[in-house]
């Protein structure tokens, strides 16, 4: 009731959203309790409204224009890190684009040995692996996609431009969450999902998803259905890192109205952190590693990380000579 009676004084046409479930507001009475240990200057946003997308579609680009333009918030939360800011900026035009097709897991960005090595200070070698191994694959299952990823960021940062509205990268870095999801994992999981991944890329026959758009969400959610335990890193973190900045971080310190355009996958987790949130949860909560670890199993990871970053970077060497073959001919 709120969000439809606050999206009608805003702009009628935003209904339509708003019904679909992929408009929600979250007013500041309905927020959980602000933490004691908040210093006493700070306020929370006086509204947070989160706009459900899809990273694969011009239609939520729209949408992500038109929620703005109504809006008019003074931040603009987007799904995204530092590591992947870079989206917001990449052309939109798909015409000529490589198989190795850009997406939420890429090391995108003009700095790409700067990106590596934040990569490796943030999460380590192994998630460094991690990562390259899910760009390749998740590149190949949705080669089918006619659309270039992250269309709605670009939109929003250029609204966020016209409108004067802080642009926010409110997601985890993509680094700390691949190394969470490799702690999850038992050994015996991590050598499963490294030989699964790496079939994937290496198989010569159509896969079941290959003419279909997958999103990092529902490639999250497959990944958690064969390893469980990674829904936690994945997904749940994540939601509950999105709406800290949407309503904790210190961009959004006295903000009127804040605006989160987020996968729709996340919303319901988003909006239930938002409201659930008794105060206890602490940045480092979310992004913490571990350190403590013996000199052997040191070594043994250290080779264990070798091969998959030799594994990786091969996949990724002979999917881009493939790429350069299909160019050719």
């Amino acid at each position: 009731a709120d969000t439809r009676a606050s999206a009608a004084a805003a702009d009628p046409a935003l209904a339509g959203l708003v019904e679909s479930g992929a408009l929600v507001r979250v007013p500041r009475r309905r927020f959980g309790p602000v933490p004691a240990w908040r210093p006493p200057d700070f306020a929370e946003p006086e509204d947070v409204w989160i706009l459900g997308t899809s990273h694969l579609s011009a239609e939520s680009a729209d949408e992500v224009e038109r929620v703005l333009r109504a809006v008019r918030p003074d931040n603009v939360v987007v799904e995204l890190c530092r590591s992947r800011a870079g989206i917001m900026y990449a052309s939109d035009d798909a015409s000529g684009e490589p198989l190795l097709k850009s997406n939420m897991f890429s090391l995108g960005g003009a700095k790409f040995f700067g990106a590596v090595n934040r990569s490796i200070n943030l999460g380590g070698q192994s998630a460094l692996a991690l990562r390259l191994l899910l760009a390749v694959f998740s590149s190949k299952i949705s080669s089918g996609a006619n659309r270039p990823f992250g269309e709605e960021f670009r939109a929003a940062r250029r609204v966020s431009e016209d409108i004067g509205a802080q642009l926010v990268l409110g997601d985890r870095p993509i680094e700390i969450t691949l190394e969470r999801a490799l702690k999850s994992l038992s050994w015996d999981e991590k050598t499963k999902l490294v030989i699964s991944l790496f079939r994937g890329i290496t198989s010569t026959t159509d896969m079941p998803d290959e003419k279909a758009a997958v999103s990092p969400y529902e490639l999250y959610e497959k990944l958690s259905s064969s390893y469980p335990s990674l829904l936690q890193p994945l997904v749940h973190e994540r939601d509950m890192f999105m709406a800290w900045s949407l309503k904790r971080s210190k961009a959004v310190n006295k903000s009127k109205t804040v605006v989160g355009v987020i996968g729709k996958g996340h919303m319901n987790g988003v909006v239930y952190a938002l409201i659930s949130d008794q105060g206890d949860l602490r940045f480092r909560d979310l992004v913490g590693r571990e350190s403590s670890e013996t000199w052997a199993s040191s070594v043994v990871k250290g080779l264990v990380r070798d091969t998959v970053i030799g594994l990786a970077l091969w996949a990724l060497y002979e999917l881009l000579q493939a790429a350069a073959v299909h160019i050719k001919l």
